[in-house]
C-alpha cells in the first residue's frame, strides 16, 4: 500500500535530512484547470511523490493547483517525468529558487483546498480566463519606465516590506483576500492607468489581474512567473534589477536574496534589518523582522513576556500549553514596537 500521509515528527525528518548526501532542488509551480476529484488527485501525487523523496507545502482544489517544493537531485529527471504522465500537469513552467537552499522543507504535505488561493470572491466576481497581458523582465522594466504605469505589489505588507519594486504600491495588508477590494477603490479613478502586477511567483496575479480586469480596469499586465523568475531573467540577461531587497518565501527559508539593498528595519530596535523570525514563545509564534542583535538580548522572542515563557523549564511549558492553544498572530509592526518600547521603559 502506498503511503498517503506523514508519520513522524520535525525532529526524526530533519535528522533524516542531515545525513543526505545529495542536494535538492526547490521549485515552485501553479496552473488554474479543472480537476474533477481534488482527493483523489492529491492522493495519486502523494503516493508516486513520496517514492521520490520529495518535500513541500501543495494545495489542490476543483480550481487548479499550487505547489512549493523541493526534489532530490537524483530523482529530478524521473520527477520531471511524473509530471509529464498527468494531463494536468504536462508542460507545467517550473520556478526554480533563485537562491540553492538546504533547508527549504522537512516533509511531503499536500491538501486539498477550496481554493489555491483564497481570495473571498464570489465565483462570478472574475473569469479566471480573462487575465492580464503577461510581460518578461525586459518588456516589465520598460513598461515600469513609462510616466503612465502603476506598479502594484499584489504580495502581503510583510512581504513587500523587506523587498519590492521601485515605485511601486504595496498595499497594507495581512491577507490576499484584503488586498484585492482595497486595490480596486485605491485606484478607483484611475482605471485609464496601466497596472503593472507583480507577486512570488505569479499565482496571485492571475486572479488579481481577471479581477482587475472584471473590475473596469482598461490596461492590465503582470509580471510572468513574479519575482522568481524575474530575478533569474535579470541575471541571465544582465538587466538592471527593478526589485530591491529580499523576496519574501513561504518555506523555512522565509526569503531569497534579489538584491543587496535592506529596505526594512528590526521591529524592536529600528536598526536596518530584513531578517523574518518566529517568537520563540510557541504559544506566540508571531512573525516580525529581528536584527542579529536583539535575537540574541531577546532570545529569539518577541517581548520581555515572551522571553519569560520562553525560558521556562519544558514541564512548566507543557502544562501552560494544555490550557492554551497556539494561535498563529497576524503580523503587525507597529503594535509589536508600541508594546515593546511600553514594555522597556
Amino acid at each position: 500500500m502506498y503511503k498517503l500521509a506523514n508519520n513522524f515528527s520535525k525532529e526524526e525528518a530533519m535528522k533524516k535530512i542531515s545525513t543526505e548526501r545529495f542536494s535538492r532542488r526547490t521549485l515552485s509551480f501553479y496552473r488554474y484547470i479543472k480537476i474533477a476529484d481534488p482527493k483523489h488527485f492529491r492522493d495519486t501525487l502523494y503516493a508516486q511523490w513520496s517514492q521520490l523523496d520529495a518535500l513541500g507545502r501543495i494545495y489542490v482544489s476543483q480550481e487548479g493547483i499550487n505547489a512549493q517544493m523541493n526534489i532530490p537531485e537524483p530523482h529530478w529527471q524521473a520527477f520531471l517525468a511524473n509530471l509529464e504522465s498527468h494531463s494536468e500537469l504536462i508542460g507545467m513552467p517550473l520556478k526554480i529558487a533563485v537562491e540553492e537552499p538546504t533547508d527549504s522543507f522537512w516533509k511531503l504535505t499536500i491538501k486539498v483546498k477550496h481554493q489555491i488561493v483564497a481570495d473571498g470572491l464570489a465565483p462570478d466576481t472574475y473569469d479566471i480566463a480573462n487575465v492580464g497581458t503577461h510581460l518578461n523582465a525586459e518588456e516589465f522594466n520598460h513598461l515600469a519606465e513609462q510616466p503612465d504605469t502603476l506598479i502594484v505589489d499584489m504580495r502581503n505588507a510583510y512581504e513587500s516590506e523587506i523587498g519590492h519594486f521601485e515605485n511601486a504600491l504595496c498595499p497594507d495588508v495581512d491577507t490576499f483576500k484584503e488586498e484585492l477590494p482595497l486595490v480596486s477603490k485605491t485606484l478607483e479613478n484611475k482605471k485609464d492607468k496601466k497596472l503593472l502586477l507583480y507577486c512570488t511567483g505569479g499565482i496571485r496575479c492571475e486572479k488579481a489581474s481577471a479581477y482587475l480586469k472584471n473590475e473596469g480596469f482598461e490596461n492590465v499586465y503582470q509580471l510572468y512567473g513574479g519575482i522568481i523568475n524575474y530575478a533569474h531573467e535579470v541575471r541571465a540577461k544582465n538587466l538592471p534589477s527593478k526589485f530591491k531587497g529580499k523576496n519574501f518565501v513561504f518555506d523555512e527559508r522565509r526569503a531569497e536574496r534579489i538584491t543587496d539593498d535592506i529596505l526594512s528595519h528590526c521591529h524592536q530596535c529600528a536598526s536596518p534589518s530584513d531578517t523574518h523570525v518566529n517568537c520563540a514563545n510557541e504559544m506566540c509564534n508571531l512573525l516580525f523582522i529581528q536584527c542579529a542583535q536583539c535575537q540574541s538580548a531577546m532570545s529569539t522572542c518577541c517581548s520581555l513576556a515572551c522571553q519569560q515563557l520562553a525560558s521556562l523549564p519544558e514541564h512548566e511549558l507543557a502544562t501552560l500549553r494544555k490550557h492554551q492553544s497556539v494561535k498563529p498572530k497576524m503580523f503587525n509592526k507597529r503594535g509589536l514596537m508600541l508594546n515593546f518600547a511600553n514594555e522597556i521603559v
